[in-house]
């Protein structure tokens, strides 16, 4: 295979060439392996592109921090290749790639199928932690927890040979890659779009996934117009690997009865269900809600680009903890840092979050304000420094603004670092 350019994803083909195509995505720290156990019976009816994403699988190391940008590859890897319409299937975060196509280009998606996907993956800050984690401790404590994220206990104990495959999945994924994956998460949010989605959709959600469970499952079928769920017993989030039959005939019977246009002459798959998988009503559910960003004259509003960034930045429990502690007498200064802190300076573009985190530090040691220093270091943390980074400034501080005044900065730096870098247990 030649070398992926930047713009594109690392891609295979499996089955007849004047098939038509379905795609299929993989979750965060797999590869395109994961859907192996599905490739024989779909291969019978459709031509399946499988792709991996950036740094995964050894794909080359272009990181994506948005899943935008990862949809464009994929759409720059299927216009170089011919590719006009297709059916798509996507696990998690290759869901919310989906999700995203079907939104920008639904001219070009047939079908839709959403596999332990969701509108809003759990917390930015969640995602955000995992990447200091990874940043700080490498991929080992991203690998040692992703049994227990992907299968149910039950298959971890008998199936300890896919647990070790799954485990060097993550092991062997560039570590840059996949925090930008994280950051591409944690800032994914289409709650207020779902309506807009006019494609027939499959929702399929493992019974006893922690991750993107039978809520946000739920929560997509409400919002999108044509959807329907399919809850898989005896399958956590990586159901395709855990329920390979039930999730391959799912998959055959919403592609074949969905995409008409496409697939008049190919007939339905005849086939006896392997694991009873309910497929519940839209009406049965519950609709979800989000207030979009708000706009004046045509652009963003210095407070909705300032709260975005403010939560990116400190996270979404600090922010809800200030504006919640807000009254009639402090709210108009919430206002006031919102707007003008982070929409009109933090917003600029003239320094990365990087440098702003490292001049945000010095400035606090400098004027004494360390009442806001565990924030930012934190806030340091997610912007990309390192431990040894944020050392190297209050080190620099010690002999500009003094001693005392850097040791009671180091204090709270460490037991900041340590909360936050320790990986889980």
């Amino acid at each position: 295979m030649s070398e992926t350019p930047p713009n594109t994803l690392q891609y295979r083909f499996d089955g007849p060439e004047d098939a038509p195509v379905l795609v299929i995505g993989p979750s965060l720290g797999t590869t395109w392996h994961m859907w192996d156990r599905q490739i024989p019976e779909l291969t019978q009816h459709w031509r399946v592109f499988r792709y991996d994403l950036p740094g995964h699988g050894g794909a080359p190391a272009h990181p994506a921090t948005a899943v935008g940008e990862l949809a464009d590859r994929l759409m720059a890897t299927l216009d170089g290749l011919g590719v006009q319409r297709f059916g798509y299937a996507g696990c998690s975060i290759g869901g919310a790639i989906g999700a995203d196509l079907a939104l920008r280009h639904p001219q070009r998606v047939a079908s839709l199928a959403l596999v332990a996907s969701s509108a809003r993956f759990g917390s930015a800050d969640e995602f955000r932690q995992r990447g200091v984690i990874v940043r700080t401790n490498g991929l080992e404590p991203m690998a040692r927890t992703a049994p227990e994220r992907w299968f149910t206990p039950g298959f971890a104990a008998a199936q300890p040979a896919i647990v070790e495959w799954a485990v060097q999945m993550v092991r062997t994924t560039d570590p840059g890659c996949y925090i930008a994956a994280c950051e591409a998460l944690a800032a994914f949010d289409i709650r207020s779009e779902l309506g807009r989605i006019g494609l027939p959709t499959l929702v399929l959600v493992g019974a006893e996934d922690q991750v993107t469970g039978p809520g946000d499952a739920r929560t997509l079928v409400a919002g999108i117009p044509d959807a329907r769920l399919a809850l898989v017993p005896g399958a956590s989030h990586l159901a395709p690997v855990e329920q390979p039959g039930a999730v391959t005939d799912l998959l055959l019977t919403h592609f074949s009865t969905a995409w008409q246009d496409t697939l008049a002459a190919i007939p339905a798959p005849s086939f006896a269900p392997r694991l009873s998988a309910p497929v519940l009503p839209v009406a049965e559910l519950t609709a979800a809600t989000a207030q979009p960003e708000a706009e004046t004259g045509g652009r963003t509003d210095p407070y909705a680009r300032g709260m975005k960034i403010r939560r990116e930045v400190l996270g979404d429990a600090h922010v809800d903890g200030a504006m919640a502690a807000a009254d009639d007498f402090t709210g108009d200064f919430q206002e006031l840092v919102t707007r003008y802190a982070w929409g009109e300076v933090w917003g600029r573009e003239g320094l990365d979050r990087r440098a702003r985190s490292t001049v945000t530090l010095t400035a606090l040691v400098a004027s004494g304000h360390l009442e806001g220093l565990a924030a930012h270091v934190s806030a340091a943390l997610r912007n990309g420094l390192t431990p040894a980074e944020i050392r190297e400034v209050l080190l620099q501080t010690a002999v500009y603004c003094g001693i005392p005044a850097a040791g009671a900065a180091f204090r709270i730096a460490q037991s900041v670092i340590q909360a936050e870098t320790t990986p889980p247990a």
